[in-house]
């Protein structure tokens, strides 16, 4: 009874390999979009016509560079946090504390 549950699981075997190896992960096989030598896939227009805008494009360009300029405001009024001007402004004052001179000639 053993042998013939062995032989079955050997000739099953090789014929499972075959399924799984020619499967395609389900799909009707490999498919892509052909280049066509324009960019983003849009053909020149003829001249004297405008080229239509879609939607999501207004809202990109305002959103994407307004951020930036937004960003570039937020970054020229930052406050100045570095170690280097705390430790200047601390000694200036424990300076003039004592009654030292903090300017030099």
């Amino acid at each position: 009874m053993s042998s013939l549950v062995i032989s079955r699981t050997l000739r099953a075997t090789p014929r499972s390999l075959q399924r799984i190896g020619r499967r395609n992960a389900s799909h009707g096989g490999p498919h892509y979009n052909e280049p066509s030598g324009y960019i983003f896939g849009e053909k020149p227009l003829p001249p004297g016509q405008k080229r239509v805008k879609e939607p999501w494009e207004r809202i990109w360009f305002w959103g994407m560079y307004g951020s930036m300029a937004v960003g570039a405001v937020l970054l020229y009024y930052k406050p100045d946090t570095s170690i280097q001007s705390w430790a200047l402004k601390e000694a200036k004052a424990r300076m003039e504390a004592r009654g030292e001179k903090t300017d030099y000639p």
